[in-house]
């Protein structure tokens, strides 16, 4: 089978709620080996020759597959990126149209994906080894998310319902934190993605300064 750079990892729908659902994330072999491979040793200390020893193919049958080691890196990227973009704009839909419901939302979303796909989060960071032409897409799709967030806090900020005056360190922050889930995070620990997700949740409303509005602003 191609390579498809943009394949969705997680075959999940993500309609009606299912977004917070992880099933078993299975990888196509190659894939799963190529992610284990670089977790351990990193991109640039992996040959495809160890790849194809773990997967227990030859060498020519993993070219067959993919044309090198850097089509396995885009495939996985793009397609971890992919798999949390489309989530996030599911659980941004469903949140109705309240700024801090949008918001608590999309970080819920970030945190329960590092938590329940920690390894494709740690993956993040080996952007420095994509080529730049696959660096500039990658970047693109992680753009879109960034901009979704930084939006929702502007309009939160507008509406009354967020104090800060930082909007966009707020952003920064709030995503570098979520994002590091997946470097400390085991699904074995004591509390659960759901529970580790809630907390974000109050943690991240308190840095943007969330601002309960009164029944009587609300009305008016």
């Amino acid at each position: 089978m191609p390579a498809k750079a943009e394949v969705e990892l997680d075959m999940e729908q993500v309609e009606g709620g299912r977004w917070r659902i992880f099933g078993a994330n299975v990888l196509p072999p190659i894939l799963a080996c190529a992610l284990e491979a670089f977790e351990e040793q990193g991109y640039h200390a992996t040959t495809v020759r160890d790849i194809a020893r773990r997967v227990g193919v030859t060498v020519p049958a993993l070219y067959y597959h993919y044309e090198n080691k850097q089509a396995l890196l885009v495939e996985l990227l793009m397609g971890s990126m992919g798999g949390l973009l489309e989530r996030c704009e599911a659980a941004v839909a469903e949140a109705g149209g309240e700024p801090v419901d949008q918001f608590s939302a999309i970080v819920e979303c970030i945190v329960l994906y590092m938590a329940s796909r920690g390894s494709q989060g740690l993956l993040d960071s080996e952007i420095r080894s994509l080529e730049p032409e696959n660096r500039v897409r990658y970047i693109a799709l992680r753009d879109r998310l960034e901009t979704t967030l930084g939006e929702i806090i502007e309009r939160g900020v507008a509406a009354g319902d967020f104090t800060t005056e930082f909007a966009e360190e707020s952003r920064r922050m709030v995503l570098t934190a979520c994002n590091a889930v997946a470097r400390w995070y085991h699904l074995d620990g004591p509390v659960s993605p759901e529970e580790m997700a809630r907390r974000y949740v109050s943690i991240a409303l308190g840095a943007v300064g969330y601002r309960p509005r009164s029944r009587a602003r609300k009305k008016s």
